[in-house]
């Protein structure tokens, strides 16, 4: 982006500056002192002024700087009256157990509850207070952490993320000797969506994951756009390594602690211990939900291992509409929290001519409505039973965020819509939890296993003895791997020393066998496909499942 620190007489030299246009006009009122620099009457632009320069009433005398707000403390509020229905209708409709909201307007809490149960099937109600997991709501607490230690000068944005993180490690050297903070918070790096997220479902630790995505396949260096859990992960850890702390630490001095958000941390185990807090879901089917899951995202905490209540997140939310002040305090930085809130990535090209394109700043979904305001967003989801959502209209200095306790639906997403659309309309425009739901049941058929492992074909091919199969296999990504005999089959075992994970094998065609896939990114029955080698034993075996980029082949040892 081109600064402009002084205005040049040269007419064209400040017109090639401000990027010559409309648009770069609008953006620098002060380019009326250069152009009102005439010799006579007539000379300026018709209907701009007078015969003797004075702007006439019916013209501003320079672009307004941004959009005037549109909503005020009446509309607001007979939004916030509807706001109960909303969310009881969404849990009426779904099942789901519980969901907290909270709504800032004009730098006040205007709305903080909870509604609901923390576990399905027990008493306990969920408040304002109540803990939740974030998922990746994580990720504009993030960069809010991050921008304050850029206003501490302990870094820029620019700066290379390995001049932070000297064992940062991308597959392409150039790309490891050049890759910022900015292009790994705005998921630039050329790290494919997922990469890393399969290791850590099988457990391995930050340092492990970090380590090995050297060995994962990049697409174009800032060229590209892809949603990268530990691609971010590693840019947040650059900021904590240039500030000599953990993150968790960071998070908490340089953010939670000033904001006093007693409840939020990017700790798994203070979640844990919190004994106001909500545990995840995932659907049980006609509306009902079971808490069968745990999910530790220590491992990516930066993206998304915070836990928090939307008592916390109200003020967190202040502070963002605040420009990085809170009771009149400034504790982030206002120029470098402002680089998060601006479009550093495409992420979505328009579907049509005329639809508009979608974007992606450090920490947030940067969009513009159809009266030109700014729009900062994000959603969290865990597969395992956690959805999240925060939205924020600036220019109106009005936020929502909603936290849910159930598997991704949609339902944070259309609750947080529609109160913004009841603010602006009155009434509901748009059935958004209809809306929403179909968007994310496409997603999850999207993900369904390209091969139906489930059902075994009419005419299968025998299996070998079992010893074709058995014995232990090596990967250079996710370690060793052994085949074995149990429980009257085979099993294959993988994952970290101490804390491996035992799966059970079935047969499905000659040498090919199923398993069922596990963790945050679980998807149904995969595939082992075994190769056949020397000596009467398999030589190899592919996991379809841990295949996508090419990564799932083990060699026998």
């Amino acid at each position: 982006m081109t600064r402009i620190s002084s205005v040049s007489s040269d007419r064209r030299s400040l017109l090639k500056a401000a990027g010559v246009g409309a648009a770069g006009i609008a953006g620098i009122p002060l380019l009326a002192a250069c152009t009102s620099q005439s010799s006579g009457p007539g000379s300026g632009p018709v209907g701009s002024a007078s015969d003797t320069g004075t702007p006439t009433a019916s013209l501003l005398p320079a672009p307004e700087p941004q959009v005037k707000p549109l909503l005020d403390q009446q509309t607001v509020n007979d939004a916030l009256a509807k706001l109960d229905g909303m969310v009881q209708g969404a849990m009426e409709s779904t099942g789901v157990p519980g969901i907290a909201v909270a709504v800032v307007y004009r730098d006040q809490t205007v709305y903080a509850k909870g509604f609901g149960v923390r576990e399905s099937g027990r008493p306990e109600t969920v408040d304002a207070a109540t803990v939740f997991q974030l998922a990746s709501v994580s990720k504009p607490l993030a960069s809010t952490v991050a921008a304050g230690a850029v206003g501490h000068n302990a870094l820029k944005w620019t700066d290379p993320v390995i001049s932070h993180t000297p064992s940062f490690s991308l597959k392409d050297p150039f790309v490891t000797r050049n890759a910022t903070v900015t292009d790994l918070l705005s998921h630039q790096g050329g790290l494919r969506t997922g990469a890393g997220d399969l290791l850590e479902d099988l457990g391995f630790d930050q340092s492990y994951i970090l380590s090995h995505l050297n060995q994962e396949p990049l697409d174009s260096f800032r060229s590209s756009y892809n949603y990268s859990n530990f691609g971010y992960t590693a840019g947040a850890q650059a900021v904590a390594d240039a500030m000599k702390m953990s993150w968790a630490d960071l998070a908490d001095e340089m953010l939670f602690k000033p904001l006093n958000m007693t409840d939020t941390s990017y700790r798994h185990a203070d979640y844990q211990k919190a004994s106001n807090k909500a545990l995840i879901h995932v659907p049980a089917g006609n509306r009902t939900w079971l808490a069968k899951y745990s999910r530790d995202a220590d491992a990516e905490a930066p993206a998304g291992g915070a836990s928090s209540s939307v008592r916390d997140l109200a003020r967190w939310i202040r502070l963002q509409l605040a420009n990085g002040s809170y009771d009149g305090k400034q504790i982030i930085d206002p120029e470098a929290l402002g680089v998060t809130h601006v479009p550093h990535a495409v992420s979505g090209l328009p579907a049509t001519p005329g639809a508009r394109t979608r974007f992606y700043g450090l920490g947030w979904n940067v969009s513009y409505d159809d009266h030109a305001r700014l729009q900062l967003g994000h959603s969290g989801a865990f597969n395992l039973g956690a959805a999240t959502a925060v939205s924020m209209l600036p220019g109106e200095q009005l936020g929502i965020v909603v936290l849910t306790n159930g598997r991704p639906q949609g339902i944070p997403e259309a609750i947080g819509a529609g109160f913004l659309d009841v603010a602006q309309n009155g009434a509901p425009t748009v059935d958004w939890l209809g809306f929403t739901a179909g968007v994310f049941q496409k997603i999850d058929e999207s993900e369904k296993p390209k091969v139906d492992y489930s059902k075994t074909p009419d005419r299968a091919a025998p299996a070998q003895t079992n010893t074709f199969y058995t014995g232990s296999y090596a990967n250079s990504y996710y370690g060793p791997l052994i085949v074995a005999e149990g429980n009257g089959g085979l099993t294959l075992e993988l994952g970290p020393a101490g804390r491996s994970t035992t799966l059970r094998l079935s047969h499905f065609d000659a040498d090919t066998f199923s398993f069922e896939s596990i963790g945050e990114n679980g998807n149904g029955v995969a595939g082992a496909i075994f190769t056949p080698g020397a000596g009467g034993t398999a030589s190899s075996v592919r996991l379809d499942f841990y295949d996508e980029t090419g990564l799932g082949t083990f060699t026998r040892a």
